[in-house]
């Protein structure tokens, strides 16, 4: 067997297919099962949707980058935590979106949508309208 496999569940072909690996891997091999990860047009929806309300918000008296509104979606999606930095300042104990199932970035980018919808942002963004 070579040095892995990945087998996307699709059909009883691809499912005999992985069964057919399962049985074949030496002790000691490792299968993991997820769910499938964001697509391509979810990525660049989230960053059509990033850059309009990096545009158009200004939050607590300053504009952030896309980068930064990000963190702060995923920071509030995950609930996660922040800590004091080595150097003052806080560190937000974060998630990456790239770790993301289809699932998550569906709900990150209807956070991001009711968020936008109270600020009154506008998505014109041409990778908004064809992802959605």
């Amino acid at each position: 067997m070579p040095e892995g496999v990945t087998v996307t569940l699709r059909c009883p072909a691809t499912r005999r297919r992985a069964h057919e690996c399962v049985k074949d891997c030496p002790d000691g091999w490792t299968a993991t099962f997820a769910p499938p990860k964001r697509s391509g047009d979810q990525n660049a929806r989230m960053w059509a949707m990033l850059g309009e309300i990096s545009r158009q918000v200004v939050w607590h008296g300053q504009k952030l980058t896309p980068e930064n509104w990000k963190d702060v979606f995923t920071a509030a999606l995950k609930r996660q935590a922040v800590v004091p930095g080595l150097e003052g300042g806080f560190v937000v104990l974060g998630t990456s979106t790239r770790r993301m199932c289809k699932a998550e970035m569906g709900e990150l980018m209807e956070l991001m949508s009711a968020f936008a919808a109270e600020r009154g942002v506008v998505f014109r963004a041409a990778e908004y309208e064809r992802a959605a």
